[in-house]
């Protein structure tokens, strides 16, 4: 299916050029396109280092742990069936504890570890329970209160402001993990019922 959306994004593009600036255009625009990604890509690879590393620094120094414990209160009524022993809340707090700060290279690791802890946990066998769907929406809606990826990427662009982005992510991510949580508790009920 993807690649089928490839092609006609080429392809519209193709005509497009094509039609506004002449047939005689497409190859140089398409060169200095593919110089431009790569440009991009090689600045990128420098920012998203540092903030690698500081996502190394923010683990090893105990910071995204100080704030998993602090999380952990407040999600653990999101995972009403996870006892206080078990083993994988400490994983997801630290997980999104990780997305708050914006460090998704920390966040993924961390949750994979999650999601195999609470399969190990599961009952179920091989059907996802609620607390991996519930973990699996939480993570996909990222509440962060730092973008690091999106002021990196408006710093490598040339943004007088880089950090302008943070207000309306908080609002944002916010939005989209109350409407995820909303979501998650109707169907959890729902699925009571049936």
């Amino acid at each position: 299916m993807m690649s089928i959306v490839w092609v006609a994004m080429l392809a519209i593009g193709t005509v497009w050029a094509t039609v506004v600036r002449g047939p005689a255009s497409v190859a140089p625009m398409a060169i200095s396109s593919a110089k431009e990604a790569v440009q991009l890509c090689l600045a990128l690879a420098g920012s998203i280092g540092l903030w690698s590393g500081m996502a190394q620094i923010a683990q090893q120094s105990g910071l995204t742990a100080l704030l998993a414990s602090a999380i952990r209160p407040i999600i653990g009524p999101l995972f009403p069936e996870l006892g206080p022993r078990s083993k994988s809340m400490p994983l997801i707090a630290a997980s999104m504890a990780a997305n708050l700060l914006g460090l998704g290279a920390a966040a993924t690791p961390l949750g994979l570890a999650a999601m195999q802890q609470l399969a190990a946990e599961s009952r179920s066998g091989a059907e996802p329970t609620d607390a991996m769907c519930t973990f699996i929406i939480i993570t996909a809606s990222s509440l962060t209160l730092v973008p690091t990826t999106i002021i990196s990427l408006r710093a490598e662009t040339g943004s007088a402001n880089p950090a302008a982005v943070i207000g309306a992510t908080i609002l944002a991510t916010s939005c989209s993990t109350a409407a995820a949580v909303a979501v998650d508790f109707i169907l959890r009920k729902r699925g009571r019922r049936n």
